[in-house]
C-alpha cells in the first residue's frame, strides 16, 4: 500500500477509537487514526474515573452488561495496574435507599456474574459504630469492591500502544468528507500540516458524541439509529472525609451519586445525567446540576461545601441508545456496533463506556475482518497495555524499587511516576541520576524530562493536554507555573 491507503481509517481518538486502532493494528492491519482535538479530549477524559461492572445496572435488569462489565474489569486489573486500581466503595442504607434484601441480593449477583480472582468480596458494614466519615447516625451499610481508573491516561496507552504496533495516530486532524470509491473509502482529513487524501479498505465512526454528525460527512451513510445526548457533570471539593475508600450515595429520587478520593487533597462527586442539545464539545455544570451534587454532599457528610468551595468541574456528553426511556439515567448503556456494508464497510459505534472498551474493540475487528485481508484472531484478552508488566501487580513494591534505582529522586515523584507509567518509567528516567537532571520544574512536581516525554510519545501539544490530561497537576499548580509550561511547550 501506499503512504496514503490503509486498511483501517479510525475516526475519534476516545477510548472506543484508540482501542479498536491498537486492535487492529495488533492483528496486522494498516491503520490510520485522526482525533480533531486531542486524544480523550472530551467524554474520555469526563467520567467518574471509574472501571467497574455497574452494580446500578442490575436494577435495569442488564445483566448481559454487568457481566460483561465484570469480566472486563478483572482483564483490565491485569493489564493496567498501574492506572486502574482496586477501589472499596461503600453504600450505606437510609430512609431513601433501596431495601436492604435488595441491595444484598444485587451485592451477591455483582460478586458471582463473572470470574473474581483479584478484588474482595462484598460485606455489610456496621456504619452506625463505624461512620467512615459520614454524618453520624443510626445506619447500616455494605461495602464492595470496583476500580479507579486514570481515564485520559488509559485512552493514551491504547494510542501508544496502536503506534508501536505500526498505527499512524494523528491528533488535530479532523475528516472533512468521505465516500465510497469501487471497494474503498476515499476521505479528506485536515490536520496541521493542511488537508490530505487518503483511501482506506474500511472507515470505522468511533466519534463518540459526534458520531451521528459525523455520518452527514461521509457520502451515502444510512442514518437510521437513534441516539440521544446525555451529560454527566463533576465537581471537585476539598477532602471530605479521611481514608481511601469511596461512597456510592442514594438520593431520595433513586439516582446514586458517587464520592470518591481523587489526588490525595480532594474529593469527586457525580455524576448527574442531563438531556442535552447543544454543541457536545462545550458542556458545562448548570446551576441545578451544582445545587444537586451539594444537596447530596450536605445530606451524607459532617460538612456542608458552598460553591465557593468547589475546586474544579467538569462535564462530558456521552451517546446513548435511544431505548425510549423518559429518564436519562434509566436508559440502556448498552452499546450499538453498526455495520453498513453497502459498498466498502463503514462501522460506526453508538454509546460504551470506558470498562468494556476492549470487549467492544475485539467485537468490531471480527465484525470487520471477513472485509479485510489477512486479519489475525484477536489478541488482546490477556495482553499488558503499555506500561503494565509490573511484577505481581504489585505497584507498591515496583515504586519502592525505582526508588533504590533513583535514590537522589523523591519518592513522592517516583510513586506518581508508577502509577502514571508503570514500568515505562525506567525510559522516562534514562541517564537522569540527579534531581537537577530532571530540567526545569513547573510546579507540584513536573519537570521538563517528563513534559518532553509527553510530547515526544504521547502527542501531548498543549499545557491542557499536560495538565489535565496526561496528568492532574493542573489541579496542584498555580496558574504562573501553568503559563511558564505554556511558553515552555511553545518554545
Amino acid at each position: 500500500m501506499s503512504e496514503d491507503e490503509f486498511d483501517l481509517l479510525v475516526v475519534g481518538g476516545g477510548i472506543n477509537g484508540t482501542g479498536i486502532a491498537r486492535d487492529a493494528a495488533g492483528r496486522g492491519l494498516s491503520v490510520l487514526l485522526v482525533e480533531k482535538d486531542d486524544l480523550a479530549a472530551h467524554t474520555s477524559s469526563a467520567s467518574s474515573k471509574l472501571v467497574h461492572g455497574g452494580l446500578r445496572y442490575l436494577e435495569q435488569f442488564e445483566f448481559k452488561l454487568v457481566r460483561e462489565s465484570l469480566a472486563e474489569r478483572e482483564r483490565l486489573l491485569r493489564a493496567a495496574p498501574h492506572v486502574v486500581r482496586p477501589l472499596e466503595f461503600v453504600l450505606p442504607i437510609g430512609a431513601s435507599s433501596r431495601p436492604a434484601w435488595m441491595i444484598r441480593a444485587g451485592l451477591f449477583l455483582y460478586d458471582h456474574l463473572a470470574g473474581r480472582t483479584i478484588l474482595p468480596g462484598a460485606r455489610a458494614v456496621a456504619l452506625d459504630r463505624d461512620p467512615r466519615g459520614l454524618r453520624p447516625g443510626p445506619r447500616k451499610g455494605f461495602a464492595y469492591w470496583d476500580c479507579r481508573v486514570q481515564d485520559s491516561r488509559l485512552v493514551v496507552l491504547n494510542a501508544v500502544d496502536a503506534a508501536e504496533r505500526g498505527a499512524t495516530i494523528l491528533t488535530r486532524t479532523e475528516l472533512i468528507a468521505a465516500r465510497r470509491e469501487n471497494s474503498f473509502w476515499r476521505a479528506s482529513v485536515r490536520g496541521p500540516q493542511g488537508e490530505r487524501t487518503v483511501r482506506a479498505r474500511a472507515l470505522v465512526n468511533a466519534a463518540g458524541p459526534w458520531a451521528q454528525r459525523l455520518l452527514e460527512r461521509v457520502d451515502g451513510a444510512r442514518q437510521s439509529r437513534r441516539v440521544r445526548l446525555v451529560k454527566g457533570s463533576h465537581m471537585l471539593l476539598p477532602k471530605l472525609y479521611s481514608g481511601d475508600h469511596a461512597f456510592i450515595l442514594q438520593n431520595p429520587d433513586g439516582r446514586v451519586v458517587f464520592a470518591i478520593p481523587f489526588e490525595d487533597r480532594f474529593t469527586l462527586v457525580g455524576t448527574t445525567d442531563v438531556e442535552w442539545t447543544g454543541d457536545p464539545g462545550e458542556p458545562a455544570i448548570g446551576e441545578a446540576e451544582t445545587d444537586y451534587l451539594l444537596s447530596t454532599v450536605a445530606r451524607n457528610f459532617a460538612s456542608s461545601p458552598s460553591r465557593g468551595d468547589i475546586v474544579w468541574s467538569y462535564s462530558g456528553v456521552r451517546t446513548l441508545v435511544d431505548d425510549g426511556a423518559g429518564d436519562p439515567s434509566k436508559a440502556t448503556r448498552e452499546y450499538l456496533i453498526d455495520l453498513d456494508t453497502a459498498g466498502a464497510p463503514l462501522l460506526s459505534v453508538f454509546g460504551g463506556k470506558l470498562t468494556t472498551y476492549r470487549s467492544l474493540a475485539e467485537k468490531a475487528l471480527d465484525r470487520l475482518a471477513p472485509f479485510l485481508p489477512r486479519v489475525s484472531p484477536g489478541w488482546t484478552r490477556d495482553a499488558w497495555l503499555p506500561g503494565g508488566d509490573i511484577p505481581d501487580l504489585d505497584l507498591e513494591r515496583y515504586a519502592q524499587q525505582l526508588g533504590k534505582a533513583w535514590p537522589a529522586l523523591p519518592s513522592e515523584l517516583l510513586s506518581r511516576f508508577a502509577r502514571s507509567y508503570g514500568t515505562r518509567t525506567e525510559a522516562l528516567l534514562a541517564d537522569v541520576r540527579t534531581l537537577e537532571d530532571l530540567g526545569e520544574h513547573f510546579g507540584g512536581g513536573l519537570y521538563a524530562r517528563e513534559v518532553d516525554y509527553l510530547v515526544e510519545k504521547e502527542w501531548a501539544r498543549t499545557a491542557q493536554d499536560v495538565l489535565f490530561r496526561r496528568t492532574k497537576l493542573g489541579l496542584h499548580i498555580s496558574a504562573e507555573d501553568s503559563e511558564r509550561l505554556a511558553a515552555y511547550m511553545r518554545g
